[in-house]
């Protein structure tokens, strides 16, 4: 069966921040004012989205690197001038940086293929220092020529510290960043990084959203596909998805997915089946499960990487949700002191986004990961 084409994984992704008004009004707030910040929450939770739009509603442009993929000082230059050639693409714009490379002492810019083109260096080792400092200069020459501002956006930042040892490119970029007057610098974090406390850096968290937020944004997208909930599906969907925007967009296209296979399951030649406007109860709980199906092989890898401790505690809170897990009766109903390390791994895991911390409960943060684990354990 081949279902018409459609652009089904933007479909239900929100192209801008659903809820987190307040969130959204102190990030514009702050690249106004030229400030830093670090926004921290799960994976799933909109923070690269609300940066975005945070961005963009006050004129700046958005520099992304994914730290993960700086696995060395030369490659952290080479992401940076990739990101400055992207943002920057017009010929005006180019001419710019040109002109800036010509001057420089270190930086030259490279025409290649396709009418590509590139900023290299020759320097290596220790000398890709002097590259770094130059390069840095380029984003508040060129925020000031288009009169704009400029926002690095950084994921992973802590990954350069496995070649940045000594914390020397870190603690530049954020001084150099701090005192160009046009550009900001965004991380995005699950949790505040414990240096984050010690700066002016404005420190933002995104907990989960609002029930009556994801209701109103699920019933307006299914509305847009001449669909509905009935008042039941609407309940267990809500349930299912716990807050987390990531999930809840997952499973509101494998809904939609689902319940658009209806018409088309007749054999070639037949009428096809008219499909309910209707999503009924068993119609969420079918699409639910064979979703966490289909996710089920990276939960199991995901599962097999913990040390035993951290997988205890999260099929321990998946079967038996707790605010406590360290009370002493929690801990010996589920034997969660053998192998030791309790706080360390409830920590570890919240660190890694798997879990939120006190405030929110010590609730497993991915809600379908959380089915899963419970149909794992009968």
């Amino acid at each position: 069966m081949q279902l018409p084409s459609t652009p089904m994984q933007s479909l239900f992704k929100p192209s801008y921040p659903i809820g987190h008004a307040a969130e959204r009004d102190l990030i514009c707030q702050t690249f106004a004012a030229d400030g830093d910040l670090m926004l921290t929450g799960v994976t799933g939770s909109g923070r690269r989205t609300l940066i975005r739009h945070a961005a963009q509603h006050i004129g700046a442009r958005v520099l992304e690197l994914d730290c993960l993929r700086a696995t060395t000082s030369d490659r952290f230059l080479t992401l940076l001038t990739e990101g400055f050639l992207e943002l920057f693409s017009t010929p005006r714009e180019r001419q710019w940086i040109e002109q800036w490379s010509q001057r420089s002492g270190n930086i030259s810019f490279q025409p290649s293929a396709a009418h590509r083109v590139s900023l290299g260096w020759t320097a290596t080792g220790q000398d890709t220092w002097a590259v770094f400092q130059e390069l840095l200069t380029l984003p508040q020459i060129l925020a000031e020529q288009l009169d704009c501002r400029i926002v690095f956006m950084f994921e992973n930042f802590p990954h350069i510290r496995a070649w940045d040892r000594s914390n020397q490119w870190e603690a530049y970029l954020r001084e150099e960043i701090q005192r160009q007057s046009r550009v900001s610098y965004a991380v995005v974090a699950t949790i505040p990084e414990p240096w984050a406390q010690n700066s002016s850096l404005t420190v933002i968290t995104l907990p989960p959203l609002s029930r009556q937020t994801l209701e109103d944004w699920v019933i307006g997208v299914m509305a847009a596909q001449g669909l509905k909930f009935g008042a039941d599906a609407l309940a267990l969907y809500l349930s299912y998805v716990q807050g987390h925007m990531g999930d809840a967009s997952t499973l509101a296209r494998r809904i939609w997915v689902d319940n658009r296979a209806v018409a088309y399951a007749q054999p070639s030649g037949a009428s096809a089946t008219r499909r309910s406007p209707v999503i009924e109860l068993d119609q969420v709980h079918r699409s639910t499960q064979a979703l966490i199906d289909d996710l089920s092989t990276m939960f199991e890898s995901l599962l097999l990487l913990l040390p035993p401790i951290q997988a205890r505690v999260l099929e321990s809170l998946a079967i038996d949700p707790t605010d406590s897990p360290h009370a002493r009766e929690y801990v010996q109903k589920h034997q969660l002191s053998k192998g030791g390390g309790l706080q360390g791994a409830l920590a570890s895991l919240e660190q890694k986004g798997l879990i939120y911390g006190p405030k929110e409960g010590y609730a497993i943060a991915l809600p379908l990961f959380r089915l899963w684990l419970k149909n794992r354990l009968g």
